[in-house]
């Protein structure tokens, strides 16, 4: 596909906007519209807005329908894309252009039309704005600001072009657009109900008469300041300049971006010694704020640019990229408290650097204004963020000056500085993508319960919206038609599903594993009253399963539940394995691990605990045909050390478990390792009498630690000291030597490797706690004749994990290497159902699928582009966004509206439009599939040239009347009519096409 945008012309826009309007009661796909409050305003250069609040310059004021979509959800000060001398094709943006799936990047900083077609593109927008405002009743015509950005230097500012433009927005009267604007209203106007020619006659063709500058990094103080002059003493226009971060000095904000996690982030200092200089800053905006004066318009400063650092792990193309998002507010927000200082809070300061609806309160209420966005509106939810933050925003006081808090500010900062809002996760984030690649149609889902998200494909939206109904009962059958687990998974998961929660780029992912206890804890007893006992299977073959952990467990209910005989073996007293030998009780209780047991015993199982399970051979003598190994990982890797020794992670666990009031270990006791095991240890040590200090040394940092990110905070909130890059040589005199490690290039892995330095460091240690890692006992499985691999696994049948051995399966660690137990429920399902598809061909499945229930749109829909704040009072479970029924997110988050939802035969269906789309890459970045929908979805081009232009699935309407097109599909171009009989293409597609010709013509226009 090519990523040239090409401008829908405003007839076919207001034709867009009405038919849509008509047949759906949205415009550009929002659903929600914003009505302002008719006595609430605020006025700045001379005009009015009903709201502070908007869009920046980029992404969402580079078309007219992205600036509509601002308006309708609450926007009314418009910051449109900044224009420059370098314009459309000869602008050099390599693609894709965003990454904002947590702070946010971009290498695009103007609009990629020619200037003059941005122009219109403006000129359309304020127009339609001016319509809408009247015919929807959403606030005052003229309750809104359009304000100019232009960079970079003033050779290129005094071009002709851009000073056409800026001619141009400040009266468009002389320009064809307007005309053309003008004919289109009238030749609709019997459409609209409010609008009559005499409105039409009313409306200002004055779009602007304000302006922000924007300048790269590097522009010399004296050239900032000839510009701004030039825009306020010649073009007389009310002026910004953008400020940038780097007045804070390169260590203020080295020193802000590590201390808040963000250490990854790589700059030098020369912007900071290139760009504007704090100390030219403050006399240069002196002296500008004099001339504006004298010529009696408006002038302050926009905090702030972007913030540039390098491109170091292809997270996008080139060398640099721009910096933006909750990263940015802490440096933003000290940019105008300093600036503030100086000018004694008499300074106008508009604002953008990761404002969003967490913070515009406190930056509004400190006296900045207005306030615009970027960032979170590349998130799911999108343009309808702005209705709550508009919303937000009207309820305040407006001021009527200039006027800012100092102390507001400074507190402000410091919460900045502090908040875990704007902290990054100890652990980098993993992908939040699923495996499976995007579908042509019928694409919604749930990545939560998707491949890398539940190894077990449980329903997790369904028991969600049963929890927050208080339907637990509900919930709970959700649950164990395919989790055995529900009180150990509720505790102890490590929840990959929350990993891939669309919530996350929220306000942070759902607790599924905390929902799923609830469940549990609510519903457990009332759910064994009402469960039926299975009928057995006559003749039914014996299934033996050794061991009596996770995978045992769950292996024996499932296969019961089926009515088919079963015993688990274990050599411990009581069943669980690791979950009643060695988690610690303050992680898991010993009840939670009866309460599953228990219903694996009301189904049927057998339990058979106290010694060791018989042999293979004497299995098959007592009559088991088959038999199901379920031993885990409980060897030890070894800590090699040249002096001393340490203990076992697990011998220690297991004694901790036993009693935790023994302490034979000392006062200072070392645990070496970084995964969970690791964590375990530590702060089970912690616990123990007489212990002074707990240190956990690792050769990593925390970032590259395998620990679960939440089990490294407990082990943080419960005082373990983190030694971090540290490597362990020796053990004497009660001390433990370690060489001084530092991180090098990133391994397979994608952890960065630790290399020696030569440097030691010593460390008190009475004793040494191992945990380094566990390993299968691969020679158990070899001395009865099952295979194993290179890695000392199990070879088996990856979809039944049958070995060599006929009927004899692996499941568990041993099938994967230390695995969780969620991964071990999953393994037991494979043999389960192969044993039970043998004996009668069919497994259990009931069916309780979000999709087939009966669920108005409208509600997952209202959920979107809300933030939980504080003050809410939503539950975790109603935090749910129900994607398996509404997910659209590819929607939502592409600024140019060029992902769509097509209605067809009553299913929603996304469709992607090629002339809307400049390839930035944004719906990439949250389509919960392994696609990019811009590429991946079925595309309409509304030109044949598009169309040639492209490798995209999808097609182009030749003749409407006749339904005759131009179909790309499965490599295979072909011009069909969708009145005849075709045979290869799906139905769903001929009859996506059919239902755009009929329905959505209005997407075809020109």
């Amino acid at each position: 596909m090519s990523d040239i945008m090409r401008p829908i012309s405003i007839e076919a826009l207001l034709e867009w906007i009405l038919e849509e309007y008509k047949r759906n009661g949205t415009i550009f796909g929002v659903r929600k519209f914003f009505q302002a409050d008719p006595n609430k305003k605020i006025s700045l250069f001379g005009e009015e807005m009903e709201t502070p609040v908007g869009p920046a310059a980029g992404p969402h004021t580079q078309l007219a329908q992205n600036i509509i979509a601002a308006y309708l959800t609450g926007s009314r000060f418009f910051e449109v894309k900044t224009v420059q001398i370098i314009d459309g094709e000869n602008l050099p943006v390599e693609k894709p252009c965003i990454n904002a799936r947590d702070e946010a990047y971009n290498v695009e900083w103007s609009t990629e039309l020619r200037v003059p077609d941005a122009f219109e593109e403006y000129a359309k927008a304020w127009f339609v704005l001016k319509l809408l405002s009247r015919e929807l009743n959403l606030g005052s015509p003229d309750g809104f600001i359009f304000n100019m950005s232009v960079g970079y230097d003033l050779k290129g500012i005094k071009s002709e072009k851009v000073q056409n433009y800026i001619d141009s927005m400040q009266d468009a009267s002389k320009q064809p657009v307007w005309e053309e604007c003008m004919t289109a209203a009238k030749k609709l106007l019997p459409r609209f109900t409010r609008i009559n020619e005499k409105y039409l006659a009313s409306i200002s063709p004055r779009v602007s008469h304000s302006i922000t500058l924007s300048t790269l990094h590097g522009c010399p103080a004296d050239e900032i300041e000839k510009i701004a002059s030039h825009l306020i003493h010649e073009k007389h226009l009310n002026t910004f300049i953008k400020c940038n971060p780097t007045l804070l000095g390169y260590d203020y904000a080295r020193k802000v971006v590590d201390e808040l996690g963000y250490d990854y982030m790589s700059f030098d200092d020369h912007h900071f010694t290139e760009d504007l200089q704090f100390e030219d800053a403050v006399p240069m905006i002196q002296r500008l704020q004099a001339l504006a004066d004298d010529e009696q318009v408006s002038f302050g400063v926009k905090i702030t640019n972007t913030f540039p650092v390098e491109i170091k792990q292809n997270e996008l193309p080139g060398d640099e990229m721009y910096m933006s998002g909750r990263s940015l507010f802490p440096l933003s927000i000290a940019v105008a408290k300093k600036l503030s200082d100086a000018f004694h809070g008499k300074l106008q300061i508009s604002y953008s650097g990761g404002a969003d609806v967490f913070n515009v309160k406190d930056i509004f209420e400190a006296g900045i204004w207005p306030i615009t966005f970027a960032t979170t509106l590349l998130k799911p939810g999108a343009y309808q963020r702005i209705t709550q933050i508009a919303n937000v925003v009207s309820t305040l006081d407006y001021p009527t000056h200039v006027q800012l808090k100092l102390d507001k500010l400074t507190e402000l900062v410091k919460k900045a500085n502090e908040q875990a809002l704007y902290q990054k996760s100890v652990k980098l984030p993993v992908t939040p993508k699923i495996a499976e690649k995007l579908p042509l149609l019928d694409c919604y889902t749930a990545p939560c319960r998707g491949t890398g998200g539940c190894p077990i494909n449980q329903d997790v939206p369904a028991y969600l919206r049963y929890v927050s109904e208080g339907k637990y009962l509900d919930a709970l059958q959700v649950i164990v038609d395919k989790n055995p687990l529900p009180f150990i998974t509720g505790t102890i998961c490590a929840h990959p599903c929350e990993t891939k929660c669309t919530r996350q780029f929220y306000e942070g992912a759902i607790d599924i594993r905390g929902v799923k206890l609830e469940a549990a804890e609510h519903a457990y007893d009332e759910l064994l009253a009402t469960m039926e006992k299975p009928t057995p299977v006559k003749d039914a073959p014996k299934t033996a399963v050794v061991g009596g952990g996770p995978a045992g467990i769950s292996a024996g209910y499932l296969l019961a539940r089926e009515g088919m005989p079963v015993t688990v073996f274990d050599k411990a007293d009581e069943p669980g394995g690791v979950c009643t030998q060695i988690v610690p009780e303050f992680r898991l209780s010993a009840q939670s691990v009866k309460n599953d047991v228990g219903l694996a015993k009301f189904m049927g199982a057998e339990f058979k605990n106290g010694q060791a399970a018989p042999s293979l051979d004497e299995l098959h003598k007592q009559g088991y045909e088959n038999v199901v190994y379920a031993i885990g990982a409980w060897r030890h890797n070894n800590l090699r050390l040249t002096k001393g020794s340490a203990i076992n992670s697990l011998e220690f666990l297991k004694a901790n478990r036993e009693n935790t009031e023994i302490n034979p270990y000392g006062e200072n006791i070392v645990v070496v390792g970084g995964g969970n095991t690791a964590m375990d240890c530590a702060r089970a040590a912690k616990r123990l009498p007489g212990v002074k200090q707990v240190s956990l040394v690792y050769r990593r940092n925390k970032r590259n630690m395998p620990a679960d990110e939440e089990e490294l905070i407990f082990a943080m909130d419960d005082g373990v000291n983190f030694l971090e890059l540290l490597s362990p040589i020796s053990l004497e005199n009660n001390e433990l030597t370690c060489e001084i490690m530092e991180l090098g290039e990133r391994d397979a892995s994608g952890r960065r490797a630790p290399k020696g330095t030569g440097k030691f460091q010593k460390v008190a240690a009475d004793t040494v706690i191992s945990a380094v890692g566990e390993k299968i006992d691969t020679e158990f499985y070899q001395s009865i004749g099952i295979e194993t691999d290179e890695k000392g696994y199990v070879k088996s049948n990856p979809m039944t994990l049958e070995t060599n051995l006929p009927k004899t399966y692996v499941i568990g660690d041993a099938n994967r290497g230390p695995a969780t137990i969620v991964e071990a429920i999953a393994d037991a399902t494979k043999a389960a159902n192969n044993i039970c598809g043998e004996v009668n061909g069919e497994v259990h499945n009931k069916n309780f699928e979000t999709d087939n229930q009966n669920i108005n749109l409208a509600e997952p829909r209202a959920k979107r582009g809300n933030l939980i704040t504080p003050d809410c009072d939503t539950t975790q479970a109603g935090r749910c966004l129900e994607c398996s029924t509404v997910c659209e997110s590819c929607v939502d988050v592409c600024p140019n509206r060029a992902n769509i939802v097509v209605n067809v035969n009553g299913n929603p269906q996304i469709m992607h439009i090629d002339r809307m789309c400049n390839e930035c890459g944004n719906c990439e970045t949250f389509c919960p599939y392994s696609s990019a929908p811009y590429k991946d979805k079925f595309t309409l081009f509304n030109s044949k040239e598009d169309f040639n232009n492209s490798t995209n699935q999808g097609f182009y309407v030749i003749d409407a009347a006749k339904k005759e097109c131009l179909v790309r599909y499965d490599h295979q171009e072909k011009t069909i009519r969708l009145t005849e009989t075709i045979v290869d293409i799906p139905n769903g597609l001929l009859d996506l096409m059919e239902t755009v010709i009929d329905d959505y013509s209005y997407c075809l226009a020109d």
